[in-house]
């Protein structure tokens, strides 16, 4: 790879830590681990081709075009976060996948079994990925902190916020969430 090259895969991560809060190939080997998959089950999770995978994880290509595909990723995320701390069976998982793998987008964030926490509450991250997803789908990264940075002086807790989940990472933005909480 020569330095063009180098300076363009470095570039795509960077872009992919501000929108996903990680380059995609963290966060898919992340996935790819915790929930027992293969790339070409991913790819077929996700609603992607086993190529376009490929060239995400590899900063080839810097953005998920597919909103409904984002989605998918972060439903999958949450899984796996229930496999981990085992309040999903691997069964259950492989079930939760295919519907997952149905959903278009917004079909499978209304189902409580995928988006709240065993008490039925939507879970902190859930909450703070869906605004992230929300800001992020109206505007890249760059032009939110010039956003934030004009409001800076008039403004200041909403430049916060828009700083924070416009183009942070999503575990600054939950913690950011639960220092306001009530």
């Amino acid at each position: 790879m020569d330095a063009a090259q180098q300076e363009a895969t470095a570039r795509a991560r960077e872009l992919q830590r501000n929108w996903y809060g990680e380059p995609l190939g963290a966060l898919f080997r992340k996935l790819i681990d915790d929930l027992g998959l293969n790339q070409a089950r991913l790819a077929g999770v996700l609603g992607l081709s086993a190529p376009m995978l490929s060239q995400l994880m590899s900063g080839q290509r810097a953005k998920i075009g597919n909103p409904a595909v984002v989605q998918r990723v972060q439903l999958l995320q949450d899984l796996a976060g229930q496999v981990a701390d085992g309040s999903v069976s691997a069964a259950e998982a492989t079930d939760r996948m295919e519907e997952i793998k149905k959903s278009q987008g917004g079909s499978v964030l209304s189902n409580t079994t995928t988006t709240t926490s065993s008490s039925g509450a939507p879970t902190v991250k859930r909450v703070v990925r869906e605004i992230q997803s929300l800001l992020r789908s109206v505007a890249a990264a760059g032009d939110i902190i010039d956003a934030a940075d004009t409001l800076a002086a008039t403004h200041p807790e909403l430049a916060e916020f828009l700083r924070v989940y416009g183009a942070g990472r999503t575990s600054d933005a939950v913690a950011h969430y639960q220092s306001h909480q009530n």
